[in-house]
């Protein structure tokens, strides 16, 4: 029989283990659908994704019954928007870059708007830690591996739609989550989806193809937004952020044990320095 005490920290750990498993399998699932580029390029699996968990969230949700006001729906549209261009220009980055380095480029978005949003000096000594860190990516050295620009560009794009996502986001914070997430991805569907079919054709239906996006919609959408809404819930905020600051770390380590790909120390430091720089601002922003 389990002790109070035993499940009173069974409960205090649940939250935590709920962020943690939610890194790891929006990692995983970014690694797995690296596997399926070849099949109908990233363009192609991120409509199959999207378009899935659209599927299934409306299917679940189904927001219509709680109809929006016109202002609340143009800021959803934004939101789903930009988490459209979002999926399509991490999995763009993804198809040409390491996805620990991808992802590390990415979160520079959500630590802008950290930043933009403090009056903190001690804030700005965090952005010239992650500046360092893209520095240590750049090919400056002799010996150094150049990055595919156009890689590089699109983390820089996904890092943008990820800023404006939590600024939409936050706009509409205070209507249904359930319903925001369904109409979101329904617009997000409707950006991604005429981009996947121009790509892949009809080969977007394949069983194969379908079954794959199945997967990576479940690991890389489904579970780990249902896994973060419980952690919020139990979470504070900054709590959640140091924690969700270790996805770059953990989108490398997936990318080499799945895929094989790996990095060099300059690189493994790279990453790193943009790791504290997000725990960092997270940490302060959360006190201030």
């Amino acid at each position: 029989m389990t002790s109070p005490a035993a499940a009173t920290r069974a409960g205090a750990l649940a939250p935590f283990l709920a962020v943690v498993g939610s890194i790891i399998s929006v990692n995983v699932g970014a690694a797995y659908a690296k596997g399926l580029f070849p099949l109908v390029g990233s363009s192609g699996i991120t409509a199959v994704r999207v378009g899935l968990a659209s599927i299934l969230l409306l299917a679940f949700w189904r927001p219509w019954r709680a109809p929006l006001a016109r202002v609340d729906a143009i800021n959803v549209a934004i939101y789903g928007f930009m988490l459209g261009m979002m999926n399509l220009l991490i999995y763009a980055a993804f198809a040409r870059i390491p996805i620990g380095i991808a992802i590390a480029i990415e979160v520079i978005g959500p630590l802008a708007v950290v930043v933009l949003s403090s009056r903190h000096l001690r804030d700005f000594a965090w952005v010239a830690c992650a500046a360092f860190g893209l520095w240590l990516l750049a090919p400056t050295g002799a010996g150094s591996a150049a990055l595919d620009p156009v890689g590089v560009a699109a983390a820089l794009g996904a890092a943008f739609c990820w800023a404006m996502y939590i600024v939409f986001g936050k706009r509409v914070s205070t209507l249904k989550g359930g319903h925001v997430v369904a109409w979101g991805m329904l617009v997000a569907a409707l950006c991604t989806v005429p981009v996947g079919l121009a790509q892949a054709g009809s080969a977007l239906f394949a069983p194969a193809v379908l079954i794959g996006g199945l997967v990576v919609a479940l690991l890389s959408s489904i579970l780990p937004y249902s896994l973060e809404m419980m952690a919020l819930s139990r979470l504070p905020r900054r709590v959640f952020g140091i924690l969700v600051s270790a996805g770059p770390a953990v989108g490398a380590l997936a990318g080499f044990f799945v895929l094989g790909e790996v990095l060099s120390t300059t690189q493994w430091l790279a990453i790193g320095m943009i790791v504290i720089a997000t725990a960092g601002s997270a940490a302060t922003a959360g006190r201030s």
